[in-house]
């Protein structure tokens, strides 16, 4: 569903906004692939917030992909979802260019990615407690019935104060059987599972696999698979078995090592079959390895 069928779906008239009026409009707060966003002020109240808009040409052209399922826009689940460890979203409309805009929550913190490249003190301290955060925001989309299709560092973000934020829902679709089926082959390439890169058939499990690389990635910095960034590069490397994490990294617990790999398996009959089935992994471990650290004590 366009924003423009939501909007008239959701008994509000799509009407133009004057954002720079409404708004003091600050500085970019991060480009994207198909838009920008914006740290802005609400002149009358004060209130600070991040406007995501959209490019409406290459949103219009996501949405034709989608035509003949009804997907729904970006605006249509982001505005239904509602957890901690979630980017919150207000609000959906049009500029006076006739650009979709999301009125979001602004996020005091860093992008994930920033974090894995450094891999500073920070991350590594808080690696265990990041997994687990980005695995409930997972589940959680999850039982609200969507894929997010596109999870990779680039679209996780880190407070200040520790607090993971899954954002960027573009991509997301229901996980239903019109949008399981062979074809669409959209996404972060070296993070995309490969029967999503072959045109298979899909279902929750290509979230298991973005999101053990994802892991893979928070603890050793590198990918399980020296690719270059084209959907043939990855192609031609996923078919070989992933390196072992424990040769980037070798003092990491061997039950994490395990359900990491088992996630990041190429065939999805291989992997964890769900996000919640990882995640239960790791909460037992970190409060295994917590137990231990207070015994040292």
């Amino acid at each position: 569903m366009s924003l423009f069928s939501f909007l008239n779906k959701a008994g509000n008239k799509p009407a133009r906004v004057d954002l720079k009026q409404r708004f003091q409009m600050q500085a970019t707060a991060g480009p994207g692939s198909m838009s920008k966003v914006w740290r802005a002020t609400d002149n009358e109240t004060g209130e600070r917030y991040a406007i995501k808009i959209l490019d409406k040409v290459k949103t219009a052209k996501l949405e034709e992909r989608y035509q003949t399922v009804n997907k729904p826009s970006e605006a249509e689940i982001s505005l239904q979802l509602d957890h901690p460890n979630i980017v919150k979203s207000y609000e959906a409309g049009f500029t006076l260019e006739d650009e979709p805009y999301l009125l979001m929550e602004l996020i005091d913190g860093v992008s994930l990615s920033n974090l894995v490249e450094l891999q500073n003190t920070r991350i590594k301290k808080q690696a265990l407690s990041f997994m687990i955060q980005l695995g409930q925001s997972l589940v959680y989309l999850h039982e609200q019935g969507f894929m997010h299709h596109d999870l990779c560092p680039r679209n996780v973000m880190v407070t200040v104060d520790n607090r993971v934020k899954l954002i960027d829902f573009g991509l997301a679709v229901p996980n239903t059987p019109d949008f399981q089926k062979p074809g669409n082959r959209t996404g972060t390439a070296q993070y995309m599972a490969p029967e999503l890169i072959k045109r298979q058939r899909i279902d929750q499990r290509i979230d298991v696999f973005a999101y053990a690389l994802t892991c893979y990635e928070i603890v050793t910095g590198k990918l399980p698979w020296n690719a270059g960034d084209s959907f043939e590069s990855v192609l031609k490397c996923i078919n070989a078995p992933p390196t072992d994490i424990r040769e980037y990294s070798p003092k990491l617990d061997a039950q994490l090592a395990e359900a990491i790999m088992k996630g990041a398996a190429p065939n999805p009959d291989d992997r964890a079959q769900t996000i919640s089935e990882m995640v239960d992994q790791f909460v037992q471990i970190y409060r295994r390895l917590k137990a231990r650290k207070r015994s040292q004590s």
